[in-house]
C-alpha cells in the first residue's frame, strides 16, 4: 500500500532549484512553495512552474502548513541557515552542496541533525545512486579486484559563467570547480571504497578572471582548475584533476586499481580489467551502464545553451535519489515520516562534514604549497554525545 507523498518547499531558483523541482514533480511530488531572492524573482518561477505560493520570505516557506519537505537550492551562504532552522521547527532537509561556505557552517548543520535524528537531513551528493557507482562499491567491498592500491579522477568540463556576476563567481561564496564538482568526486572515493582522506596536497587557480558580463573592476576568483593527491586512511593513494576549461560535453573517468584487477567508469560505463601477470593487453569486460540520456521535459525550463551545460550524471544521479525517496515516504503512514533504509546510501551532513574538511584542506595546501593533514570525526560507532564531542574537536 502507497501513501501520500509530502509537500515540498523549495529554496532558489537557479539551475540546480529548477532541475529538482521537474524531477520531484515528475515523481509525483507537490511543490507547495518557492523562495526567491526578491519577490518578483520567485513569482516568475512560480508562474512559468505552476506552484501555489512564492515569497522572497524564509519563514513564510518553513512555516508553510502544506510544506513537510525542505529542499535548498539557493547560494550557499544561507544554506546552514535554513537548515538549521529547518531541523529546529520539525521538518525534513534536503540540502545542495556545498553545506555551507565552511567547516563551521557544516558543523552547525550535523549538530541540529543530531539533536533532531528522527527528520532527514541529506545532501545532493547523488553520484551515489548512479548504477555504475553503486556496482563499483559492490565489486572493490567484495574483494574482486584485490587490495586498492591508486585511485584515479579525471574529470573535464566547459560550464561557462558567462552570466552576470552572482556568487558562482566567488570562490569564498561557494563558487569554484572544487566544490561544485570537486565535492561530488572526493565524496564518491570515500563512498566506494570506505577509506577517508587523512593528508592532502593540491593546486587550486582561476584562470579565466574575466568573462563578457564580468569584467572591469571585478574579476572571476572560482577556480575553474584544480588538481589534488589524498593519502587515505587504509593506504590507498588518490589523484584527481579537474578542469572546467576544456569545450564540449562533461566527461569523466574514475579508476580503482587494486592488487588483482581495477575498475573504470568512464562516462557512465563500468569497466573490468583483471591485472594478469604479463599481459599488458588485458580485455576490459563491461559491467553495467548508466542511463546517458538528459532526463525528459528538461527543455521547457532550460534554454537550449543552458541544457548543454547540465551535467547528464548529475541529472541521473539526482533522478535516482528521487525515485528512492519516493519510495522512502510511501511505505510509511504518515506523510512526514520516511523509511532510512530505503536511502541508506544517501549522503548526510556527516559526509558533507567529511568532504567540506577535505575541500579546505585542499586550499590550504594550495596556500602553502605543502602537505595539509585532514582531521575528521571518527567513524565508529557513537553515541549522540560522543559523537558532538568528536565533532567539536575537529571544528576547533
Amino acid at each position: 500500500m502507497t501513501h501520500a507523498l509530502p509537500g515540498v518547499g523549495v529554496f532558489g531558483t537557479g539551475i540546480t532549484a529548477k532541475l529538482m523541482i521537474h524531477l520531484l514533480k515528475t515523481s509525483g511530488f507537490r511543490i507547495e512553495a518557492l523562495w526567491g531572492r526578491t519577490e518578483d524573482e520567485a513569482k516568475e518561477l512560480a508562474s512559468l512552474l505552476d506552484i501555489p505560493f512564492s515569497t522572497c520570505s524564509i519563514d513564510d516557506v518553513l512555516l508553510n502548513q502544506n510544506v513537510d519537505l525542505v529542499c535548498i537550492n539557493c547560494p550557499p551562504f544561507l544554506h546552514s541557515q535554513i537548515a538549521v532552522k529547518t531541523l529546529g521547527i520539525g521538518k525534513n532537509v534536503l540540502c545542495e552542496r556545498p553545506a555551507g561556505l565552511d567547516q563551521d557552517d557544516t558543523t552547525r548543520m550535523l549538530k541540529a541533525a543530531l539533536y533532531y535524528p528522527s527528520l532527514m537531513s541529506l545532501m545532493t551528493y547523488h553520484l551515489r545512486f548512479l548504477p555504475t557507482f553503486m556496482e563499483m562499491k559492490q565489486q572493490v567491498g567484495d574483494g574482486n579486484i584485490g587490495e586498492l592500491l591508486v585511485v584515479e579522477v579525471r574529470v573535464h568540463s566547459g560550464v561557462s559563467l558567462n552570466i552576470n556576476y552572482n556568487w558562482s563567481h566567488d570562490s569564498k561564496m561557494g563558487g569554484g570547480v572544487l566544490t561544485n564538482l570537486g565535492g561530488h568526486f572526493v565524496d564518491i572515493v570515500n563512498f566506494v571504497s570506505g577509506q577517508r582522506a587523512v593528508k592532502v596536497h593540491g593546486f587550486v587557480t582561476t584562470f579565466q578572471k574575466q568573462t563578457a558580463k564580468v569584467s572591469g573592476f571585478r574579476e572571476v576568483t572560482s577556480d575553474d582548475f584544480c588538481t589534488f593527491q589524498m593519502k587515505m586512511d587504509q593506504g590507498a593513494c588518490c589523484t584527481c584533476v579537474l578542469n572546467n576549461n576544456i569545450p564540449g560535453k562533461f566527461s569523466y573517468e574514475v579508476l580503482f586499481i587494486g592488487t588483482s584487477a581495477c575498475l573504470i567508469v568512464k562516462d557512465g560505463v563500468l569497466l573490468r580489467q583483471s591485472r594478469v601477470s604479463g599481459n599488458s593487453a588485458a580485455v576490459q569486460e563491461i559491467i553495467t551502464k548508466d542511463c546517458q540520456d538528459t532526463p525528459e521535459g528538461l527543455e521547457t525550463i532550460f534554454p537550449s545553451e543552458v541544457l548543454a551545460q547540465i551535467p547528464v550524471p548529475l541529472c541521473q544521479g539526482t533522478s535516482e535519489f528521487i525515485n528512492s525517496l519516493k519510495s522512502s515516504f510511501q511505505v510509511q503512514n504518515d506523510r512526514r515520516n520516511w523509511n532510512k533504509t530505503i536511502l541508506d546510501r544517501a549522503a548526510t551532513f556527516e559526509d558533507a562534514l567529511y568532504v567540506q574538511t577535505v575541500l579546505e584542506s585542499i586550499r590550504r595546501s594550495s596556500q602553502t604549497s605543502d602537505w595539509e593533514k585532514v582531521a575528521h570525526i571518527e567513524q565508529k560507532p557513537m553515541n549522540k554525545d560522543t559523537l558532538l564531542q568528536s565533532i567539536n574537536s575537529v571544528s576547533s
